[in-house]
């Protein structure tokens, strides 16, 4: 799992990442397929029900290249078809350019009965600009993975209201940590009380939010191949 940096601006999201990976360890196992890998955060908690993991990334990433297949995920992918039980790509798809290739290769490399996890960012601020192109709505989402021939599409929100606003406000407010290292300091020591307490305080008010889905920081979408 990825470490949760909790005098951070922004480690509830990553924790929330975290959890739901743990939640969607049910669906994969055999051969995984990890579609931008990135460093691998995932692998071991992977492999704890899978046999076998294979990171594929391309190899301009920004995180290290640490992939098994070094490939271009807008393009056909040098790999054969029916070859994994599963495939992941967690805060990914927003940084292709031609995402539905990337599902529709998903499909063609997943066996029969077997399950792809996605995550990616609905209300987000631009990152790793300039590859950041897309986000998505949880329409646009069951309308790309059907097209790709995905069935049993479900798409579940990471978080609801109160966490997507409070992270915009933490992620707007660090840019005010600037200057020289001293005054970087003093400016954090202000801001990480505050960081923590709407951070804390987020999974505790979107209870209010009576339909998360609408305004999520982002989505988990789960999708079999018949």
């Amino acid at each position: 799992m990825h470490k949760v940096d909790y005098l951070s601006a922004n480690w509830l999201i990553i924790d929330n990442n975290n959890k739901i990976v743990k939640r969607s360890l049910k669906y994969i196992k055999g051969v995984v397929y990890d579609f931008g890998c990135g460093v691998r955060p995932y692998e071991k908690d992977i492999l704890e029900v899978a046999n076998e993991y294979i990171g594929v990334d391309w190899g301009e990433t920004l995180h290290g290249l640490k992939a098994d297949i070094v490939s271009d995920l807008n393009k056909v992918l040098p790999i054969e078809s029916k070859m994994a039980d599963s495939i992941v790509s967690f805060q990914v798809m927003e940084h292709l350019c031609e995402p539905q290739v990337m599902l529709n290769e998903a499909y063609r490399i997943l066996k029969n009965n077997g399950y792809v996890v996605l995550t990616v960012p609905f209300q987000w601020w631009i990152h790793e600009a300039p590859h950041d192109y897309y986000r998505y709505t949880p329409h646009g989402l069951k309308y790309m993975f059907e097209k790709s021939g995905f069935v049993g599409v479900k798409i579940k929100p990471n978080g609801g209201f109160f966490t997507m606003w409070f992270l915009k406000i933490n992620y707007f407010s660090s840019r005010f940590v600037r200057g020289p290292k001293f005054m970087r300091l003093l400016i954090k020591a202000f801001l990480i009380p505050f960081w923590a307490i709407n951070q804390i305080l987020a999974p505790l008010l979107d209870r209010l939010d009576k339909n998360p889905v609408l305004e999520s920081s982002g989505y988990i979408v789960i999708a079999r191949k018949d």
